[in-house]
């Protein structure tokens, strides 16, 4: 009986282990994909713009701004990303 009750209690700990372990998992990798997106992406904005300025040198300013448009919208994607991040890992 002792032993039976034992191994009900150990499944159930191993249990909320397991799914506090995965819960966390699932928070890291959520946020890492989270922010693959917007890095590949800034990383294009800016190239692509380096493109445009050098083909262009007159269009820098208009380039330039347009160029930061584009980085604050990928960037709030990736800030979006850090919010799920951090409600999945301190909430549940």
């Amino acid at each position: 009986m002792f032993h039976s009750m034992l191994a009900v209690t150990v499944a159930a700990v191993s249990n909320v282990n397991l799914r506090k372990g995965l819960a966390e998992l699932g928070s890291g990798l959520a946020y890492g994909l989270a922010a693959l997106g917007p890095g590949i992406g800034i990383g294009i904005i800016f190239g692509q713009a380096v493109s445009a300025i050098a083909r262009q040198p007159e269009m820098t300013g208009p380039v330039r701004g347009l160029a930061f448009v584009g980085f604050a919208l990928a960037e709030a994607l990736a800030l979006i990303g850090f919010v799920v991040f951090i409600l999945l890992k301190y909430t549940g």
